[in-house]
């Protein structure tokens, strides 16, 4: 079977292909909510001078290298201090196609971010895992599906979400190994609110399922470089707090459409600081080494063990995790990696985020403690790979 047969099988998660690109573009410059979005980035942009450009793009690759390189470049100008990429020599000689596995910070700027640095590196871009319930509205699916996305299914029955799975993971091998193209995944289901990152295992079983070996093998198969994603703010800090503070209010409580538009929002057009990405180890040799005879529980924990370790240990750090510690902890265990301008300047900020959060019965010592969590959870994990 050739690939554009094999293909056709994905149809219903699959980016689109070079020869459904022309059509993509005229549904995106058709639709008014695409350009309302743009101007957010782009306040200036001319309708017909954009419009022209976008159509002087015939494959994914001029999509991706043209307008979304310079996109997610204009987003970081505006919102970072600096975005930058270290541990290029890690990764494995001849540049085959890897599976990047990040830990999750925002919704959509992660794999962004990751992609341009790759880019720059000349690594090249990879394709994008992107949950459905992002999805929103039309422009938004047909976006990410020209940015080279492919579509994890989310939220369905325990039989359907089981098939979906498996069509998800036999893409992920097929693209690794017949389309020779590298894939982004995150290590869980969406973000990691506290930063506490832990590889889901549910992530590593659905990557063994479109393989034909054991559990290591079909593991192995996929090329896993874990990378680990530092920013210096979160922007969306606050509203991950105020959702802490909901869900123990009411265990029920569920995120609305609009609440995952302003989180993209949010995460997208604020302020970021220092962005920093580092490319982790490959794993496969560590995977060679694990005893075959373990059970399938103890065989996926050691894996996400080597994932997690790696994330750990290639942290950025800035003042501010330091101080969140010594405020969270009560102690001065990092008094030297930080000025009291430092500390007056986080505590500011942090006082500026609890007053964003309106709901009812406000719990601010609640939501503060989770604020400094989210800034010291990843210094706690990386010191604990040292200890």
């Amino acid at each position: 079977m050739d690939i554009k047969a094999r293909l056709s099988q994905f149809d219903d998660i699959r980016p689109f292909c070079n020869d459904e690109v022309e059509e993509a573009i005229e549904k995106l410059l058709s639709d008014e909510e695409f350009f309302r979005a743009l101007r957010y980035i782009k306040p200036n942009e001319d309708r017909e001078k954009f419009s022209a450009f976008m159509r002087t793009c015939k494959t994914k690759e001029d999509f991706k290298h043209i307008l979304s390189y310079d996109a997610v470049m204009t987003i970081a100008r505006q919102s970072a201090f600096s975005l930058d990429i270290s541990g290029r020599s890690r990764l494995p000689k001849g540049n085959p196609p890897c599976t990047f596995i990040s830990n999750h910070r925002d919704i959509i700027l992660d794999a962004a971010f990751l992609n341009v640095m790759l880019y720059d590196v000349g690594y090249g871009m990879t394709q994008i895992a992107i949950g459905n319930n992002l999805l929103i509205w039309p422009w938004i699916y047909t976006l990410m599906r020209l940015n080279n996305s492919f579509i994890v299914h989310r939220g369905l029955p325990i039989r359907k979400q089981l098939e979906a799975s498996t069509l998800l993971s036999q893409y992920i091998h097929f693209s690794i190994k017949e389309l020779k193209e590298s894939v982004w995944i995150a290590q869980r289901e969406g973000r990691c609110k506290d930063s506490d990152d832990r590889t889901q295992l549910g992530v590593l079983k659905m990557l063994n399922m479109g393989g034909e070996g054991d559990i290591i093998s079909n593991i192995t198969a996929v090329n896993i470089v874990p990378v680990a994603i530092s920013y210096e703010i979160d922007p969306c800090d606050y509203l991950k707090a105020k959702e802490y503070q909901q869900k123990r209010d009411n265990p029920d409580f569920v995120k609305s459409e609009r609440d995952d538009l302003f989180n993209m929002e949010t995460g997208i057009l604020n302020d970021k600081g220092r962005i920093h990405i580092t490319l982790g180890s490959p794993i496969n040799e560590s995977l060679a080494a694990l005893p075959r005879d373990m059970g399938r529980t103890e065989t996926y924990t050691a894996i996400a063990n080597l994932i997690d370790r790696e994330i750990y240990k290639h942290y950025r750090f800035y003042p501010r995790n330091y101080v969140a510690y010594d405020l969270l902890t009560g102690t001065k265990r990092f008094a030297e990696m930080y000025s009291l301008k430092d500390k007056q300047q986080f505590e500011t900020y942090l006082q500026a985020q609890l007053d964003k959060i309106l709901i009812p019965n406000k719990d601010e010592a609640f939501l503060r403690m989770k604020i400094l969590e989210m800034y010291t959870n990843p210094l706690k994990n990386h010191w604990d790979t040292k200890e």
